[in-house]
């Protein structure tokens, strides 16, 4: 099974980054298998130091805004209590993990965590039409550069007729900057 979710990893310079994955996770959720491109941060800083977090949240606006680069100011963090990495202080649940191995003789890194902690911080308040809608075109978002963009803006205007009749104030923002840099990469084309 695929979880969509966020990590945390630890730059070169000791700070957090926020990255938005897709995860296969196990039954029981004691292993996690990461599938990032070798390019990626995330990936360069699980290279460098091993360990980080990941994060199950239902903040869709979060998701997007990871999906696309657009954090701007990391979200509140507290250290984690098992591994040197950071905890979202808003995530719903979040895993601590280490790695076990790395494999990057394919197109996408194969890495595989193992979980070390556990730790929950609210209730998930769960994902309502509206937000299922914002993590589906926060998916497509990190795609841009795979997918034709006529496709995708058709996608999106299915979607955003979703998040027009289900959402919120949270969900209109994201599904407004996802948008815009689809505008911004069809200009590029």
């Amino acid at each position: 099974m695929i979880l969509e979710s966020l990590v945390t990893t630890t730059d070169a310079d000791g700070k957090p980054h926020l990255a938005p994955m897709g995860p296969r996770v196990s039954a029981d959720f004691s292993r996690f298998t990461l599938r990032p491109f070798p390019t990626s941060h995330t990936y360069l800083n699980l290279l460098h130091h091993r360990e980080g977090v990941l994060h199950v949240t239902d903040d869709a606006r979060l998701l997007a805004k990871a999906a696309i680069g657009a954090i701007g100011t990391m979200p509140p963090t507290r250290p984690a209590e098992r591994v040197q990495g950071f905890v979202l202080v808003d995530s719903c649940r979040h895993f601590e993990f280490v790695v076990k191995s790395v494999d990057a003789s394919g197109e996408r890194v194969s890495i595989e965590l193992e979980v070390v902690h556990t730790g929950r911080t609210r209730d998930f308040f769960g994902f309502n039409r509206a937000k299922h809608a914002v993590v589906e075109a926060a998916i497509l978002a990190t795609r841009f550069h795979l997918l034709p963009l006529g496709e995708v803006a058709s996608e999106f205007a299915k979607l955003r007729l979703i998040v027009g009749k289900t959402g919120g104030p949270e969900e209109h923002t994201a599904m407004d900057l996802l948008e815009a840099k689809l505008r911004e990469a069809e200009a590029g084309r």
